[in-house]
């Protein structure tokens, strides 16, 4: 939804606020609750407002934090890590989407934020996985979580596992946002909830001094109902989104009905933490279009107000279409040693990359298509990979179901392209270069490992379409876009370069590190990283440095 205009005052003396703080922090997720903490450590007095109950996308999250340089489980495992050799791999994900200073510092003090997460009480652990997965399962905790151990990555870096899941039984994220969120009630923070912020205030000089929001009374009717409301929305949503679609509405007609205004002061800054835009529809048709197919994944609250309060105060926005669609499709393993081709029979990646650089190739060059192709052993092969106890049902039920529902199957590969409207020709080829390369008469056109490839020779062949708008199939996307900061300060910039004083993004609301090319824990890294930045410069200890003629770097 769109933030109303700021209200406009002279000075803070002209309005009777209803509460005050030093650090104000709009948003209670990763990125937020990251915040607050650091904020309260350097003496602030810090009150956080969330829409709903908090936690956000971080909560819902697997709860894997991106994270090497040698670290302690890194040790343990056996494996050997550098901060060079983390830079070195990520500036291939992260393109230019920070500078290689911010990139080099985030990589330099990544052993350092992983301590500093078990100093609020999340725990981790060195169990490594036997096979590369999309998602460990709860006997592992550290894996390899992006493209770190394929060949053509692997000669500009050396790997190693960085993918750091919390512990915890289930999705790992409820344990991590938990953690971190006794830490900053347990520090001194003050948690409005069902509280959401729909403008900022702005002082005579164009300082944000503090907010208008309207927070629902606590313990009423209208509260607990639209409690209840965001708990049934949360739990259906990636099976029956347009019922939790209708759930939301109801829950905006409650806020828009009881909720009561209040004027907040925050002395030292304003922090928007409200996460990324992905529920916005319209935001998303008028910035990509192309993933408007794909199944929203997040919070209710990532719905860009917390980019339109950054907008309403001058703030600019960048990359904004970039949108990351994960199509992972291992587990099973089986599935990653197919071919996938396009709409022409071409094959078009390597399918054991991971899945979120996998899925930018179907939707950013391929129109959207993936059709898998597997003969009989590799479905045979699948089937026994999730069974009972192998892997988490939302990894199992999608094999299931276009194994039987979604599988075209023939005796001939002529048949097949028949079938799948395929050229025939060029299907036979893709597949007879891919079987070559399994046995070793020439070199994958991909790259692919060894010891993925399979032999395609003998049928018969199976085709699953996994394209981007796959109903059995449904392809998960989330914005990296939003807020440019200045990354010394996380200071929200205005459309000259210049920092809005008092007015701080972090987290998916603002553009980081994960803002280009999405890999497994780099957007939670990324939201503590970027929240303990912000609130290291509210708070007076880390000064922006300055060039020659004494301005600030982010002016450029």
């Amino acid at each position: 939804m769109d933030a109303l205009t700021p209200l406009r005052v002279s000075s803070a003396e002209q309005l009777r606020w209803d509460d005050s703080c030093d650090l104000l922090v709009v948003g209670f997720g990763g990125a937020g609750a990251s915040a607050a903490i650091e904020a309260t450590s350097r003496s602030l007095n810090v009150l956080a407002v969330d829409r709903f109950a908090g936690g956000g996308a971080t909560a819902l999250s697997g709860g894997v934090v991106y994270a090497g340089g040698g670290t302690p489980y890194q040790q343990q495992a056996g494996y050997a890590d550098s901060s060079e050799a983390m830079f070195n791999y990520l500036r291939q994900e992260v393109g230019e989407a920070v500078s290689p200073q911010t990139l080099r510092d985030f990589c330099e003090r990544s052993v350092e934020q992983l301590a500093w997460l078990e100093r609020q009480g999340a725990r981790f652990e060195a169990s490594v996985p036997p096979h590369k997965t999309s998602y460990p399962s709860d006997r592992f905790y550290l894996y390899y979580s992006g493209n770190e151990a394929l060949p053509n990555y692997a000669a500009h870096a050396a790997p190693a596992p960085r993918g750091h899941r919390c512990k915890g039984a289930g999705m790992s994220g409820a344990s991590l946002f938990a953690a971190l969120k006794n830490s900053a009630l347990n520090n001194g923070v003050r948690l409005h909830s069902q509280c959401e912020v729909r403008r900022l205030v702005l002082d005579g000089n164009d300082q944000v001094i503090g907010v208008e929001a309207w927070q629902l009374p606590p313990d009423s009717r209208a509260a607990r109902q639209h409690a209840r409301l965001s708990r049934w929305a949360s739990a259906i949503h990636m099976y029956a989104p347009a019922l939790a679609d209708k759930l939301r509405v109801r829950q905006r007609r409650i806020e828009q009905h009881s909720a009561e205004r209040r004027l907040i002061r925050a002395s030292h800054g304003v922090l928007l933490s409200s996460g990324g835009f992905i529920f916005n529809r319209a935001l998303v048709a008028r910035h990509a279009p192309q993933y408007l197919a794909g199944l929203p994944l997040g919070a209710t609250g990532c719905d860009g107000s917390g980019i339109a309060l950054g907008q309403s105060a001058g703030g600019s926005v960048t990359r904004m279409e970039k949108i990351s669609a994960w199509r992972f499709i291992n587990p099973p393993l089986a599935w990653a040693r197919g071919v996938i081709v396009n709409a022409r029979g071409q094959r078009y990646a390597n399918e054991e990359q991971y899945g979120a650089t996998l899925g930018h190739a179907m939707v950013e060059e391929q129109d959207g298509r993936a059709i898998l192709i597997l003969n009989r052993a590799l479905v045979r092969e699948a089937l026994r990979q999730v069974g009972p106890g192998k892997v988490w049902q939302f990894q199992r039920l999608p094999v299931l179901l276009n194994l039987l529902f979604n599988a075209r199957r023939s005796n001939s590969l002529a048949g097949l392209a028949k079938r799948c409207n395929l050229p025939p020709e060029q299907l036979r080829q893709s597949v007879e270069r891919y079987t070559r390369a399994a046995h070793g008469e020439i070199a994958d056109e991909f790259g692919k490992s060894p010891a993925m490839l399979a032999s395609l020779e003998h049928g018969p062949w199976y085709a699953l379409d996994l394209s981007f708008d796959s109903k059995l199939f449904p392809c998960p996307v989330i914005t990296l876009g939003g807020l440019k900061v200045c990354e010394q300060s996380g200071q929200v910039l205005d459309h000259q370069g210049t920092p809005i004083r008092g007015l701080y993004s972090a987290g998916r609301n603002a553009v980081g590190v994960a803002s280009n090319l999405y890999v497994s824990g780099l957007s939670l890294a990324d939201c503590i990283y970027s929240g303990r930045r912000a609130a290291s410069h509210a708070s007076g200890h880390a000064a922006v440095k300055t060039t020659r003629s004494g301005e600030s770097p982010c002016n450029v």
